[in-house]
């Protein structure tokens, strides 16, 4: 032994090196796919565009996103895992400085394009380097404190962007990304090793094709389902061209190609298969209920954007506080009794949110998002972690994006499905009266501040849109009475049926949360034995990695 090899190591470990690295560039990523959300009635009025087209500015960034993912593993395979991931971080941080500076809209929709690219290009690689780096025995630590970017940033968004909103500085939602990203960009440049790559991938053109119009079909008519209805035109002709695609690409990946673009053959692996369909579900449970508080709090209870966002800050401490601490123990008794724990948690809560009024407490409200977050934190990432510890080292990129890619189809589908049961409960009239009200509120140029069952500060008997107050008040004395009560009698109906459209879609992620916690029963750990992922990897004949510190 040298003495090179007796000296004591200095600084830090390089594996804390490629957490830090990780955590500062994906939070970036994540955090834009909510920031954005709450300056879309400001973008319609700063470019004087109709919504459908406004819409785009989120949708294009979501299809982009969808559709590069499950790539990403097969460009770190070929160009080096350092070299995608920097240069995913690199134009993602370009396209939103170009987003910042951009004159009209359409400007900007290409620049989203590119952001989403980007983000695809970086996300599902992090874990990868992480699982690469970290000794098996701590790998569920490592993805528990990436935990806290991946619950972090996306509470973080409303709140962020609100603020600024609401400070009349859109154009920072995505300055904002331009320090953040230039952080995560020289830390990765100088943090990561660059990987000598044996040999390059063949290229699988079939299965780029077909996963490029399959992923981004479901994405498009997800994506429009809950405005244009599940039965349109539009909606079902992209369903059905995603679906045959995605036939296709998976007859090519398992049967026609020597090398393929996902390998979809890791399905095979009980622990995979298992923790993945666990994530499916619970993007249903977890993430499509997190959609429908902020328009809870916004639309019927009438909290501002950045009211609604210190709110929601319960949930994400929370959650902060639990991840590292569920991958902790991940590393000791395994995913089995975190995930089921956690489910069971969820279970309760999404009952107790099933029910909550029009005049439920706030501070009540606060608490079932904070218990929300502890079952958030001991799920998500050790599904995640579980799904990868059965993964090949060789493999991590592949099946990090498939992971990823899969999920991200199935959230926009679950959010579309809630949102289609959530406004099934309206009758055509409320529906009607919402819309021309939101159409009020946007001609207007100003937020206005207004919730169907609760406006703060304005008692029951005086709660009605301030449009209609205006028109009221320009009536003859005599009529203003009756006419006020015709408003109100119309707001309490909408009151009414928004609360049971609320208390359907809370009860689907409830079935939801317990398909999940069925499923959570045949995952490994206590109080069976669990030998984590060195016990797979010598399932699967590797032996032991090389040291990453």
């Amino acid at each position: 032994m040298t003495a090179q090899n007796l000296a004591p190591r200095r600084g830090l470990e390089y594996k804390w090196k490629v957490l830090i690295s990780v955590v500062f560039g994906i939070f970036m990523i994540i955090l834009d796919s909510t920031v954005v959300n709450v300056a879309l009635q400001t973008l319609r009025r700063e470019f004087d565009a109709p919504l459908n087209q406004t819409q785009w500015i989120i949708s294009i960034y979501v299809l982009a996103l969808g559709i590069t993912t499950p790539l990403s593993g097969f460009l770190a395979d070929r160009f080096g895992l350092k070299n995608v991931y920097i240069g995913g971080l690199v134009l993602f941080v370009t396209s939103s400085l170009l987003c910042g500076l951009s004159p009209n809209l359409e400007m900007l929709i290409v620049f989203r394009a590119l952001q989403g690219v980007g983000g695809g290009m970086a996300q599902p690689l992090g874990p990868a380097l992480l699982y690469r780096t970290f000794p098996a025995n701590e790998q569920g630590k490592a993805l528990g404190f990436f935990g806290i970017a991946l619950v972090l940033a996306p509470a973080l968004g409303p709140l962020l962007g609100g603020w600024l909103v609401d400070a009349e500085l859109w154009r920072w939602i995505f300055f904002i990304n331009v320090p953040i990203g230039v952080l995560g960009v020289s830390l990765a440049s100088r943090f990561l090793r660059k990987e000598e790559t044996t040999r390059k991938p063949t290229l699988d053109p079939l299965g780029i094709i077909t996963a490029t119009v399959g992923f981004g079909s479901l994405l498009y008519g997800a994506t429009n389902a809950a405005d244009l209805g599940w039965t349109s035109t539009t909606v079902l002709l992209s369903f059905g061209v995603g679906i045959v695609a995605l036939i296709a690409f998976a007859i090519i990946e398992l049967f026609v190609v020597k090398e393929p673009l996902l390998d979809l053959r890791l399905f095979k692996t009980p622990a995979f298969l298992t923790a993945s369909l666990i994530g499916y579900v619970s993007v249903l449970a977890l993430f499509g209920a997190e959609f429908l508080m902020p328009v809870y709090l916004q639309a019927l209870r009438g909290r501002t954007a950045l009211e609604t966002g210190t709110m929601l800050l319960a949930l994400a401490l929370t959650s902060g506080i639990a991840a590292p601490i569920a991958g902790q123990l991940y590393d000791k008794i395994g995913p089995r009794p975190l995930v089921v724990g956690g489910f069971s948690l969820l279970l309760v809560n999404t009952w107790q949110l099933s029910q909550i009024k029009g005049d439920t407490s706030i501070g009540f409200i606060i608490f079932l998002l904070a218990l929300r977050g502890l079952a958030l934190g001991m799920t998500v990432q050790t599904t995640f972690a579980t799904a990868l510890s059965s993964v090949p080292p060789r493999l991590l990129p592949r099946g990090s994006s498939l992971i990823n890619g899969t999920r991200f189809v199935v959230q926009s589908i679950g959010v579309a499905v809630l949102a289609t049961v959530l406004t099934s409960a309206l009758s055509p009239a409320v529906r009607a009266q919402s819309a021309q009200a939101q159409e009020s509120a946007a001609s207007a140029g100003v937020a206005t501040r207004f919730g169907v069952c609760e406006t703060p500060g304005v008692t029951p008997a005086d709660n009605i849109p301030p449009a209609a107050a205006a028109q009221i008040s320009g009536l003859p004395q005599a009529q203003q009475a009756a006419a006020k009560q015709q408003i109100l009698a119309g707001v309490q109906q909408a009151c009414s049926e928004n609360l049971v459209g609320f208390e359907q879609t809370y009860l689907l992620t409830f079935y939801a949360a317990m398909l999940a916690l069925f499923i959570a029963l045949f995952l490994p750990g206590w109080p069976a034995k669990w030998a984590g992922r060195a016990g797979l990897r010598r399932q699967h004949g590797e032996g032991k990695p090389a040291a990453a510190d």
